[in-house]
């Protein structure tokens, strides 16, 4: 299996792609879907889902283009359905341009499959109360959007952001995943569990 990453949008939000045995699921396409439409079709492979971490506008701008080029269902949190009401969920914020709207099935927590492949859904509320994570034990790999990153966390000061909620999901939810378990966040750098517990500075001295 294949993690790949493309930075889409106009913040450049991370967009993860995991490929097994000829399919692939998109995380968090966050802008015009064109190089992983590329990807895709350069390695001939069929994109089986789209799954979304939270509803934010950076997260989504290209839910509606990839889900008609290809055909993929996109699931995402339900809790966060309120955001797409807002300029914070819709786009139109800070003189960015609207997301086109889609369709989508909610997620659930607990067990899943995709690709073939085990996968937990992780509610982590903090950066919005409907957040979600996805680890892939085969991949030792977890997807977890603006949750955490590397030497830091998300922003809790949006409308529906809760400082206590985020900490607790990373104590609760990430830190208890094996060490080697790599984090692929919605920006910036990749890292891994054992990393941020050893080295990120909101859980080492309490910074919330």
């Amino acid at each position: 299996m294949r993690i790949s990453s493309y930075p889409l949008g106009p913040l450049d939000t991370n967009c993860h792609v995991l490929d097994h045995q000829g399919q692939a699921l998109a995380v968090d396409p966050g802008g015009d879907p064109a190089d992983v439409l590329e990807f895709l079709q350069a390695e001939k492979l069929t994109l089986a889902h789209i799954l979304i971490t939270h509803l934010h506008f950076d997260h989504i701008y290209g839910c509606a283009a990839l889900s008609k080029a290809t055909g993929a269902p996109i699931l995402a949190p339900a809790a966060d359905a309120y955001l797409l009401d807002m300029e914070l969920g819709r786009g139109g914020v800070y003189g960015f341009p609207m997301v086109e709207p889609f369709d989508y099935a909610p997620l659930e927590e607990g067990p899943g499959e995709f690709l073939g492949l085990e996968c937990q859904c992780l509610a982590t509320p903090g950066h919005t109360p409907g957040s979600f994570s996805f680890y892939f034990p085969a991949a030792k790999a977890a997807f977890v959007g603006d949750l955490i990153f590397y030497r830091s966390v998300g922003r809790t000061d949006f409308p529906g952001g809760s400082t206590e909620d985020l900490k607790k999901s990373v104590q609760e939810k990430i830190f208890t995943l094996p060490g080697e378990t790599a984090l692929y966040s919605g920006h910036g750098l990749d890292t891994t569990v054992a990393d941020e517990k050893t080295h990120n500075p909101f859980f080492l001295h309490d910074m919330f």
